[in-house]
């Protein structure tokens, strides 16, 4: 009989589902997908339900369910921290504990209702991992390396911020862990809440503002916030953080070191968040090495495997490529707390049912596309039941091609949807990166988001040493290259916020201002529709690298069904929508209308 384990993640932000069968990743899925709740933190009832019915298996049929972390030990954890927070954090204390009390720390009695409630039978005891060993599981485990250090940093699990890991086989050994107060996670996030971001979802803009900053406050962050050691340790320096008394995370003293009072989320950036973005942003690229070169000492191995939301900090992953430390290593596609689902399934899937993928696939992801996708039999039957007019294109590739050299915006929805943050060719808005206008043009008429914002390349993996610096492939795209030298305009300079118009290279739409970009290597293993299309396009035009960004609007999930693709194609500026082989042109389509302004209705993020 196939085994069977259902992971968890859940309560605290980006919930999901994740479903194994004899140690292959068959299913995962973010709930925010489903309820339309960014980072939704609820019980990921949907995600759950996608996975059983993805697998045609009922809850009896499993033979174990996982939960990311222990319960526990977090709750001490949250009883400490309060405890040692004095009176300033009676506020925080008084709202939190009574949940606790009530639920929190018996939240496998929790996930076994919400499991039966769900109708599809009798689910067998949860148990818990633990958070970071759910982290490094979701690295190593479906890597393509027998061996490897493992590094997961985040915020905070249950204790642990950072640990370190070696990969043997079926098998993961805790070496050393920082705990938490100390954390490179937290630090990030105070500057991210500093600069006037949401926590827990900012944390990418402020990666995207440090180019146009220069890191002048990076030694005083070292000096008065952070103290770097030699063996790749690190503490905090807590009189400047208020994350520990309650929810805030910076206050009076973080001010009074960085001359003035946060940056609220509706005043105009300035150049000194410029600076303070680029300046934590050193200072994380610093501590990260260290981390590494410390991992590289403990395992004697020559891969790294990285999980964690700091893993998500493309930026710093591509510093520690270009050291040449390590031979390769590889990032979990979904390195945030959504991961820690996989990660749970993993840790009991593995030890009995082993790897199936080494020396058979790239890796145990599957691309990341782990979730629902749409057959073009229903794809038709939601356009002719919407009244949208289509045409039906046996040679939609070339069709698509041709609109994208023509310089439309064009909505991509084909396959099964990314697991992770990233889109990475099934839900996916998609441009021409050779058109000046077109970075401007998709953050302020398309994406309706803040104008320093960069986008993304998707590139051939055959073709991508033509266009950057990167020395291995980023099917993920969680790693910063470079653009290369022979792609590159002379003449730009500028890297101040009022530079971002200004073309740096033969592909403008994806140079960032510092000459950087966030890769994505397109293969036709992973990705063998969306590395057809990048075909066509450099059929048509010469260049095969496309911008890929995902398909949604600011604060808004990725969308998942065709319902949700052709709202969002219709309340933005896109030119065609492209879904499995049905396109559909803009102009072609009936007047749309809602009864209130979408957005009103979906807050900033």
């Amino acid at each position: 009989m196939p085994r069977h384990v259902l992971g968890l993640s859940a309560y605290y932000h980006d919930s999901a589902a994740a479903l194994v069968r004899d140690g292959v990743v068959l299913a995962a899925a973010h709930e925010e997908r489903f309820s339309r709740v960014r980072h939704d933190r609820s019980f990921p009832r949907a995600a759950a339900t996608y996975c059983l019915d993805h697998a045609g298996i009922t809850l009896d049929e499993l033979d174990e369910v996982v939960y990311h972390e222990d319960p526990e030990l977090k709750f001490g954890r949250v009883r400490s921290s309060f405890g040692s927070a004095g009176p300033g954090g009676m506020r925080a204390f008084a709202e939190i504990y009574p949940e606790w009390l009530g639920w929190k720390r018996r939240v496998l009695d929790r996930v076994e209702r919400e499991l039966a409630g769900l109708g599809r039978g009798r689910p067998p005891r949860p148990r818990n991992s633990q958070h970071h060993h759910s982290h490094a599981a979701s690295a190593f485990f479906p890597s393509p390396f027998d061996n490897a250090a493992v590094l997961t940093i985040d915020g905070v699990g249950e204790w642990q911020t950072t640990t370190v890991w070696h990969g043997q086989g079926d098998s993961l050994r805790l070496l050393n862990s920082i705990s938490y107060p100390h954390s490179l996670g937290l630090l990030y996030s105070a500057f991210t809440s500093f600069c006037g971001f949401k926590v827990d979802s900012g944390e990418y803009k402020l990666m995207g503002l440090a180019p146009y900053g220069t890191p002048v406050y990076a030694d005083l962050i070292k000096e008065r916030l952070i103290r770097l050691r030699e063996d790749g340790s690190f503490t905090l320096d807590l009189r400047h953080f208020e994350f520990v008394r309650g929810r805030r995370m910076a206050g009076a003293a973080f001010a009074r070191l960085f001359g003035g009072p946060a940056r609220t989320p509706d005043e105009p950036l300035t150049q000194r968040e410029c600076d303070l973005a680029a300046s934590v942003q050193q200072v994380t690229e610093e501590a990260v090495l260290g981390l590494a070169r410390r991992a590289q000492e403990l395992t004697r191995e020559r891969r790294l495997c990285l999980a964690g939301g700091v893993a998500l900090n493309c930026v710093a992953n591509g510093v520690l490529l270009r050291t040449g430390w390590f031979d390769e290593f590889w990032i979990q596609p979904a390195a945030g707390d959504a991961g820690c689902a996989l990660g749970a399934a993993l840790t009991a899937a593995v030890p009995v049912s082993g790897r199936p993928h080494l020396g058979v696939a790239p890796d145990g992801m599957s691309g990341a596309l782990l979730g629902p996708e749409y057959s073009d039999a229903e794809i038709r039957a939601f356009l002719d039941g919407r009244g949208a007019p289509y045409t039906d294109d046996p040679d939609v590739d070339a069709t698509t091609a041709a609109h994208l050299a023509a310089g439309n915006v064009v909505g991509w929805f084909q396959s099964r949807m990314e697991y992770g943050p990233r889109a990475l060719g099934a839900r996916s808005i998609l441009a021409d990166p050779r058109q000046t206008a077109m970075q401007k043009s998709l953050n302020m008429k398309i994406k309706f988001r803040e104008s320093f914002r960069p986008f993304a390349p998707a590139v051939l993996a055959e073709d991508a040493e033509k266009y950057f610096d990167l020395g291995q492939e980023s099917p993920y795209m969680l790693v910063c290259a470079q653009v290369t030298e022979a792609i590159r305009s002379s003449g730009a300079d500028d890297r101040g916020l009022g530079s971002i118009n200004e073309v740096r290279s033969a592909l403008p739409a994806i140079t960032h201002v510092d000459n950087s970009a966030r890769v994505q290597t397109v293969d036709p293993v992973r990705h063998p529709r969306f590395a057809q299309l990048l075909r066509a396009f450099r059929d048509r035009t010469g260049c095969s690298v496309l911008v890929n960004t995902s398909f949604n609007v600011r604060g808004e999930p990725i969308v998942r069904t065709p319902e949700e693709a052709y709202t969002c194609f219709m309340r933005t500026g896109m030119d065609v929508l492209v879904m499995g082989r049905f396109v559909l042109v803009k102009e072609d389509q009936p007047d749309f209308a809602e009864a209130t302004d979408w957005r009103d209705q979906i807050p900033l993020d």
